[in-house]
This record gives structure tokens, sequence and C-alpha cells, in this order.
């Protein structure tokens, strides 16, 4: 599917791609992740690997390809896959493998929405009917899943529903974190399509999260790219340890990236790196405990604040 015909559909594939990282679970699958796993066969992984030090996107997917040819029932592999090949543009490659992963694991909201997504951009433009039912498929699993949302949102538009599709985005809106990423270009397109076919929303649109002329939170790009920690050779040793000695490497990794914290508070990047690397290791406990002490460290700044229970929201930190 081209730039243009995404386009001519209403919507544009740069946000198509921002709606990649509406679903927090997908988000968190960081192709790092992906490698460790890939070649290693155990299920910890330490979460403060880099994208770039893991080396590039075709060693990652030739290695997801060889570990599912010997373990094909494996959905969480083949989910890693469809990211893999969405990230290189290979839409039909990426439907195939998210197809594979909701066979297997039909009742992960993620893995239908993801794959909604993938056939919206492997195909002729527009929300088809086989994206749409897969993004419904992710509705019934998961009511609150953004990127399924928006996209039967375009879909109502699309249909002439209007409205409809006005009040759907507007929701999106209500239920968004604070400072999200995707706000604006949501709020544009409900401007577009109110502007466009007269569709009243006075007194309807929930209030900027951010103040006019604040900075925009940017949590995402922390929250979900790539984090400093092991350097290439690092991970290549990592491939031949076993699953425990893989567990130790991470939490040595998030023990010295909470010293460091300790030494030098006021490094807001570096805080939501440790709630992720907590939440990565399924340690909730401290993922909460660091929440709070990134709060604690920046009190006097309500902007990062706001960045703090973004980021703890979109990674499904339990609350206090």
């Amino acid at each position: 599917m081209t730039k243009d015909s995404a386009v001519n559909k209403g919507f544009s594939l740069p946000f198509a791609r921002v709606a990649l990282i509406l679903a927090a679970l997908v988000a968190l699958a960081a192709i790092a992740i992906a490698v460790i796993r890939s070649s290693s066969g155990g299920n910890e992984s330490p979460a403060t690997a880099t994208g770039p030090a893991a080396g590039d996107l075709s060693t990652v997917i030739s290695s997801l390809e060889k570990k599912l040819a010997e373990n094909p029932a494996d959905a969480e592999r083949w989910n890693l896959l469809g990211l893999a090949y969405y990230n290189v543009g290979r839409y039909a490659d990426a439907v195939k493998a998210y197809g594979k992963a909701s066979t297997i694991n039909p009742k992960n909201a993620v893995y239908w929405s993801a794959l909604g997504e993938a056939q919206l951009l492997s195909g002729p433009g527009g929300v088809t009917p086989e994206a749409e039912a897969s993004f419904r498929k992710a509705l019934a699993l998961d009511p609150g899943d953004f990127r399924a949302r928006y996209f039967i949102a375009v879909k109502k538009d699309d249909s002439g529903d209007h409205k409809a599709a006005v009040e759907d985005l507007i929701g999106v809106l209500r239920d968004s974190p604070p400072g999200a990423s995707w706000e604006k270009p949501v709020r544009d397109l409900i401007a577009r399509i109110s502007t466009e076919h007269k569709v009243d929303i006075a007194g309807r649109m929930p209030p900027p999260s951010v103040a006019q002329g604040a900075a925009p939170v940017q949590v995402d790009s922390v929250v979900t790219g790539g984090i400093p920690g092991p350097t290439a050779a690092d991970l290549k040793a990592a491939t031949a340890m076993t699953p425990s000695e893989q567990d130790d490497m991470a939490k040595g990794m998030v023990a010295r990236l909470a010293a460091r914290l300790q030494a030098n508070p006021r490094d807001a990047d570096r805080w939501i790196m440790l709630i992720r690397s907590r939440m990565q290791l399924n340690d909730l406990a401290g993922a909460r405990s660091a929440v709070n002490g990134a709060k604690a460290a920046f009190r006097d700044d309500p902007q990062q604040q706001a960045r703090f229970e973004q980021a703890a929201q979109m990674l499904g930190v339990p609350g206090k």
C-alpha cells in the first residue's frame, strides 16, 4: 500500500504508524528482546537492551523465522515477527505473522489489533472488511484498545457515518492518558471531519491535557524506544546464557540503573527506563516504587509528574 493511497482514504501512513504505539504491549516488544529470545529460547530478557546494538532488523527476522520453524506454536514470537516485518514495510508478511499469533492465541486483543493494522496497510486502501473484523475482535476482548477504536472511527467516517466517527474519536481523547502523543492527530482529525461534514462538537471536546504553549509530553520515545543498556558484545554473550543467567544479567542491569538514579535522581528519562525495566521483569511492586520515586524527585515539576503518570498508564503499572 502506498502512502498516497492511505492519504486518499482519510488517514495518513505516519499516523497509522503512531497507532502502533497506542497498544502498550506491542510497544513493549523491543526488537532487542526479540533477538535475545529468538537466540536463546529463554523467557527472560534484558529490559534495557537497545535495538541498534542488537543488530539490524534483517538479523532479527532471520533469527525469529528460524526459531518459529522449530516451534511454530509460539504465539509471542509470531507477534514479534509481525512487528519486525511491520517495521521494514513488509505488511503482507506482517499479516501472515500476526494471523498466526492470533490463531494460536485468539484471546489476545493486541494480536488482533496489530493484525487489523497490517491488513489495512497491505490492502488496496482504507479499512477493509478483513481489517475491520480484526479490529472488532480486538475490541470484543479489550474495549479500550486505542488503535482499534481509532481505525473503527476511520471506517465509520469513510462509510459516511461522520457523527458516530466524531463521537468515537472524542471518546478516544477522553480516555487517553495526559499528554498522549496521539492527542493532536486525533484532535486534528475530529476538526477535519466536523468541519467538512458540519458535525456540531461545541462543548463536547475535552480540554487539551497539556497547557497551551507548553512543550508536549514525549513519553513514548522513552517508554517504547530502545533504552541504553548492554553493548552488542553483551547481547552476543547473552545468547549463550541459560535462562537463569539471563535473568541475573537483566536484574544486574536494572540494579545499575537504580544506582545511577540514587546518585542523580533528577534524570527523568532514566526514571522511565527504570519503570519500564521493572515491568519487563514482572516486578510490579518495584515498578510502582519507581513511579513514586520519580514523582518525589520531580515534585516541583508538574510536566514531568504528568509524564511519569502517562508512562505508568502505558506500561500497566498497578495503582498505589
